[in-house]
């Protein structure tokens, strides 16, 4: 869960989806707020391929999304100083509408990027280089970004600005040096596994690796209400997969519980740019702690799951 005015890094390594989130989460406010008071969404794009950023806009384009959001890009053409500047500038747009009132996202894609153009400045400055050549306030560079994003309270208009950076790491290490940084900032993350990404789980998120340390309080009460069962019965579902490896012979209530666990993670897969209003989010999780699937085929959970929505 998300709330307004917190800083939720997306993290994982190339090609597990990064983008396709933080996408998804702008798509996602054109149908949950009114058309005329909007999330206002800003993009920024550092250090990408033209084309890369060309289809992000392409699909924010196709989905309705480019009435309320902002592209930032310094590609990865772009001299370093402006790949460095870029994050500073759509945080600088998305303050302009917290400060009127309004509530803003900030997307910065990729702050991994930001961090390497900054170095090469540092370097070419000839300021002192430190750990893995970065110099000394690279720390600075991110936590100056990140920490502007908030929530204002209403005596000076109830404004927020929301901000997903997103970090990429390095065959899923996030005990670098710029990952332990960002996440020591931001107020939780968002892990992408690629064995996940690779076997069919998508959005490949780690529920062991991610973390919100704001947790329920910004959910409405019948998420929160099911998503704690849910995430209880998944924890569990872990453990006996991870046991269930070693051995053939289990009981029947452990089977079942394997059984319920594989059909939770089929309702959880989501298409790309296919967000859902939470109403329908709901009643997918309900089914799915319910026991509704268990008698279903694990290749048909899908398929029922939409056609409930759909009744």
């Amino acid at each position: 869960p998300i709330g307004r005015g917190q800083r939720e890094l997306i993290i994982g390594d190339r090609q597990t989806g990064k983008t396709a989130v933080a996408i998804d989460t702008i798509i996602n406010q054109k149908g949950t707020h009114e058309t005329d008071n909007p999330v206002y969404c800003v993009y920024v794009a550092v250090g990408q391929k033209e084309s890369t950023v060309a289809q992000v806009v392409r699909a924010l384009e196709e989905h309705g999304a480019m009435d309320y959001t902002i592209v930032v890009s310094a590609s990865a053409s772009q001299p370093a100083p402006l790949q460095f500047i870029a994050p500073y500038a759509g945080c600088a747009m998305g303050e302009w509408f917290m400060f009127n009132g309004k509530h803003a996202l900030c997307i910065y894609d990729d702050l991994s990027k930001q961090a390497v153009a900054y170095r090469q400045l540092s370097l070419l400055l000839r300021r002192p280089p430190g750990r893995e050549a970065y110099p000394g306030d690279v720390f600075y560079l991110h936590s100056r970004l990140l920490e502007r994003a908030s929530k204002l309270n209403d005596e000076l208009g109830g404004g927020s600005l929301t901000a997903l950076p997103i970090i990429e790491t390095q065959a899923g290490d996030v005990s670098a040096y710029i990952p332990t940084n960002v996440i020591s900032i931001t107020d939780g993350q968002i892990f992408l596994d690629t064995d996940l990404f690779n076997s069919g789980q998508r959005p490949a998120i780690n529920v062991g690796l991610s973390v919100s340390r704001v947790g329920g309080n910004a959910q409405i009460k019948a998420m929160k209400k099911v998503a704690g069962t849910l995430r209880l019965e998944l924890a569990q579902y872990r453990e006996l997969a991870a046991f269930a490896k070693f051995g053939s012979d289990l009981d029947a209530a452990t089977q079942r519980q394997l059984n319920r666990g594989a059909r939770q993670l089929e309702v959880l897969k989501q298409g790309q740019y296919k967000p859902l209003p939470v109403e329908q989010q709901v009643i997918q999780l309900i089914a799915a702690t319910a026991g509704i699937w268990d008698d279903v085929p694990e290749k048909e959970v899908a398929r029922f799951s939409d056609e409930l929505l759909e009744t």
